[in-house]
């Protein structure tokens, strides 16, 4: 990048024969100088996660010398206005599908580790990875991306951590992988590739390899320079506001994910609650102490009201599985896919914060670094030329670089958050799918429910007539009423109709447009 300079005054003649050796080989040195930035971009990104508790060893140092030019393909943009992202949420999805499963502990020399399986739809892959690998990919793709919506890791194993955590971990990552792997940028980074794909030892020292000498985005970027060519007039305004809309989304979803926790623990809490009140008519019908002569009750009647409340036990252990089969549905297509959209409005939250607080500051971290080392280049290239012209001289030229550097920078991240905020915006129709697996997980759980136990009449039967010979007609009329009572057919209906108006959230009032697959079949796409 060029910045034309013109000495005050008459003071041009006077320093041409100082400075006319140093300008024709400035250009000469464009690349070198490049390098050397992108040099001390890396070092100051490196100073910066030792600061917040990372090892700077762990991060990849580029080598100038073996600067490579980074994928033809890595950063083409759209057709058309390259602000704008043309990617449906069945595109996205239709990207890949990423399962992370958990293989049994191991032991190690001191604690035991945990591994994961790591199977792509896209590469048709399966490798094995460990919680450190993930945090070396997330840190590569942050060096690379860092004005992109890169997803947050779940936090590390802590002493004393349960299979509940370590199960809530696993479907973090699995969330994590997924929103990285459908990222339209991120899909085609040669790092997703490696984590995906590579089979081989050592992944982590294979993907800090990939990212050195790379740089990030802006550099390799052919829009970079003329990201603010690109942006609205009111582009500050529009920041404000989407970050307000994103935030106010964000904590009514949050308290959505909240309830729906709470309806699938308690779905599942049923199902256990259920199949411990079978288990107890099971025993009371498998009692074998015989009736006392002085009891009121038949030997007959008696045998046949153990008979019916086995038979009524068969019943609930079937609501108990059914109870289950929902709760865990309504964590799988509800809960889960909920989960998924916050950690995408969170990044996006992340995003912004970056953008304010943390990106810029390293940019002029780096951009002194990089003077440091320009200025040794420009003063081993005119050591002939006086010390007072050559200084004023590399202070004009570095200092309007910086300048101009932070400026495009500036814009280029705003560039970013608008596509990531439209990004955003293309997964919001997920929401509609997730009620509608909600929906049709209680009109379901509701049919099931609502037929009438096979061991009922049985029982009422046989009730009848134990009631017959200790009580009035009318307390055994009130009780077979109550054994018959169905009032799930009224809720039914309310579910019923409440899915019939759900099409209609995102996709308007005539839409014909089908869920994605996974929605349809019940499955988990990740």
């Amino acid at each position: 990048m060029g910045v034309a300079w013109r000495p005050p005054g008459g003071s041009h003649a006077a320093c041409a024969h100082m400075t006319g050796g140093l300008m024709d080989r400035l250009p000469a040195e464009a690349g070198a100088a490049a390098a050397a930035a992108a040099a001390a971009e890396a070092e100051v990104d490196a100073d910066a996660d030792e600061e917040a508790g990372l090892p700077a060893a762990d991060l990849p140092l580029p080598q100038v010398s073996e600067q490579r030019d980074p994928e033809p393909t890595q950063m083409q943009g759209p057709q058309g206005d390259p602000l704008l992202l043309s990617c449906s949420l069945q595109e996205l999805l239709a990207r890949d599908t990423v399962q992370v499963e958990l293989i049994p502990e191991k032991k190690g020399l001191f604690l035991k580790h945990v591994e994961y399986e790591v199977s792509s739809q896209r590469f048709r892959s399966s490798v094995y990875r460990r919680y450190n690998d993930f945090v070396v990919f997330q840190e590569v793709m942050l060096q690379k991306f860092p004005y992109r919506m890169v997803p947050a890791l779940p936090p590390k194993r802590m002493l004393g951590a349960d299979r509940k955590f370590i199960e809530a971990r696993r479907r973090a990552l699995r969330r994590f992988i997924n929103l990285v792997a459908r990222h339209p940028r991120f899909s085609e980074d040669v790092a997703l590739r490696l984590f995906l794909s590579f089979s081989g030892p050592d992944v982590q020292n294979q993907l800090r390899e990939s990212a050195q000498c790379v740089g990030d985005e802006f550099m390799n970027c052919k829009l970079a320079m003329q990201a603010k060519d690109f942006l609205p007039a009111d582009i500050q305004t529009q920041f404000a506001v989407s970050r307000e809309l994103i935030r106010n989304i964000y904590n009514s979803f949050y308290k959505l994910r909240d309830r729906a926790e709470r309806i699938a623990s308690r779905a599942i809490d049923n199902a256990a609650d259920l199949l411990i009140f079978g288990k107890e008519l099971s025993a009371l019908g498998s009692d074998t102490t015989p009736l006392p002569s002085w009891a009121p009750l038949s030997s007959s009647t008696w045998a046949s009201l153990k008979q019916a409340l086995k038979g009524l036990s068969v019943e609930f252990a079937l609501l108990a599985d059914r109870a289950a089969q929902q709760g865990k549905q309504e964590e799988n297509n509800v809960v889960e896919k909920l989960n998924l959209f916050l950690d995408l409005l969170q990044s996006y939250k992340d995003l912004c914060e970056r953008h304010e607080k943390g990106v810029l500051h390293r940019h002029q971290r780096a951009l002194h670094k990089y003077s440091l080392m320009k200025r040794q280049m420009m003063r081993a290239a005119v050591q002939s030329c006086e010390p007072e012209a050559v200084e004023q001289l590399e202070t004009r030229i570095v200092e309007e670089n910086a300048i101009q550097t932070m400026e495009l920078r500036n814009c280029f991240s705003l560039y970013c958050l608008h596509q990531e905020m439209q990004l955003v915006h293309a997964y919001l129709p997920l929401t509609s799918h997730i009620l509608g697996a909600f929906v049709n997980s209680q009109i379901q759980g509701h049919k099931e429910v609502g037929p009438l136990p096979a061991g009922l009449p049985p029982l009422a039967a046989a009730t009848e007539d134990c009631l017959a010979e200790l009580a009035d007609w009318g307390e055994c009329q009130a009780l077979k009423q109550l054994l018959f009572t169905r009032s799930v057919t009224g809720m039914s209906k309310v579910w019923n109709d409440l899915r019939s108006k759900l099409p209609c959230f995102f996709a308007g009032q005539n839409s014909n447009a089908a869920p994605p697959r996974f929605l349809q079949d019940g499955v988990s796409p990740h």
